[in-house]
């Protein structure tokens, strides 16, 4: 029997942990310091154990006995564990986003000779799969396009939003700067701009909006042109322009009847019930990937479409479920040697394998998760 812990036992952290404890083969830990959310664990195959996850020195004894690591921490501390956990010798799944270089852990994965996929949820992730997957197809990638957004089922006013993150990173992503690639060149454009509608079966009209979320597929994929833009009901990027434009958004402080506050924090402040995803309340998430080129003379486009909600039988959300079943169903993929490279692996890596492709689209398929795809001449 293999030894697993998941680190983090937030909205994610936990249906991974009920997921893998599922499997007779796997015997599952879940830390976290929160008592809360321990308590929450009702299943009894799963071993909780209240640690500070931040204490580097405890991180390393704790996951001394494990076979394998699944890192879901918050980003802010998501590029140390995942450094402890290489350093102890584990082979690591990442969904914990940070902004660090993950690159610069290459040399000392492939030094203690694990594995590591990084980066393994829905987008990041399951888009980068795809799209590596369709360009080791062609042999020139003229376009990539990737849309892709989590939201309610219910429209609510005024926001139709709902957010399974804090609306501090929420709001980050509508002011970062998004990194496109234009006639073959890397280039900035304003978040929340060139917006486009678009249709999907089962929720009609949603609108595009750039956003900075191709993240390793810049430098990965060479594609002529390639954008990721975020998905919302009609109507959303324009509130969100407006605060923006009116300085809610801003770190800088300013004195409030003798208090310094930034308006970035009085705003999330406001934003975070808003803008919770509360138990029980009913979640969709979208992604379309969309990549053309030429392989062997002919044109070709490949299309991937997901369509996803939250799960009435379980209580768990859609995000939490497309994000976290990709994680574990990559653990699975090292547990059963299907991936064998040590070293720093992204999503797009995993895509130039036919039968790591099929393994991770076959145990999202038997989690309910269910991917369309297409070729087509053009």
């Amino acid at each position: 029997m293999k030894k697993i812990i998941v680190l983090g036992a937030g909205l994610v952290g936990l249906p991974m942990a009920k997921d893998l404890a599922k499997d007779s083969n796997f015997e599952v830990s879940l830390a976290d310091i929160d008592n809360d959310k321990l308590a929450s664990v009702k299943d009894k195959c799963i071993n909780t154990i209240r640690e500070d996850l931040s204490n580097r020195e405890l991180l390393t004894s704790l996951v001394k006995p494990y076979d394998f690591v699944v890192n879901a921490v918050p980003g802010f501390m998501g590029f140390e564990t995942l450094k402890r956990c290489i350093q102890s010798g584990k082979d690591t799944i990442d969904i914990a986003f940070y902004p660090e270089d993950v690159f610069e852990l290459s040399d000392l994965a492939k030094e203690k000779e694990v594995r590591v996929i990084c980066d393994i949820g829905v987008a990041p992730g399951m888009s980068n799969v795809l799209t590596g997957h369709a360009a080791s197809k062609l042999d020139r990638v003229d376009n990539v396009e990737i849309y892709v957004g989590g939201l309610p089922k219910l429209r609510t006013k005024p926001w139709e939003y709902k957010a399974v993150f804090s609306p501090t990173d929420i709001i980050e992503e509508y002011t970062r700067p998004a990194r496109i690639v234009r006639n073959g060149k890397i280039i900035t454009v304003d978040p929340l701009t060139e917006n486009e509608l678009l249709e999907f079966d089962k929720v009609g009209t949603l609108e595009a909006f750039n956003s900075d979320g191709l993240r390793s597929l810049l430098f990965t994929i060479k594609a002529e042109n390639m954008v990721e833009k975020t998905l919302r009901y009609p109507g959303y990027a324009e509130k969100i322009k407006l605060f923006n434009e009116n300085g809610f958004f801003s770190n800088e402080k300013i004195n409030i009847s003798g208090n310094m506050i930034s308006p970035l924090d009085f705003t999330s402040k406001l934003l975070f019930d808003s803008w919770k995803l509360s138990n029980g309340e009913e979640d969709l998430t979208i992604m379309r990937i969309l990549v053309d080129g030429e392989a062997g003379g002919e044109k070709l486009k490949y299309t991937f479409d997901l369509y996803d909600e939250y799960c009435k039988d379980t209580g768990i959300h859609s995000m939490a479920r497309t994000t976290g079943y990709t994680a574990t169903t990559a653990l699975r993929l090292l547990s059963e040697n299907i991936y064998t490279e040590t070293g720093i692996t992204l999503g797009e890596k995993l895509g130039e394998y036919d039968t790591v492709v099929d393994f991770m689209l076959e145990g999202l398929r038997q989690r309910g998760i269910n991917y369309e795809s297409k070729i087509e001449k053009i």
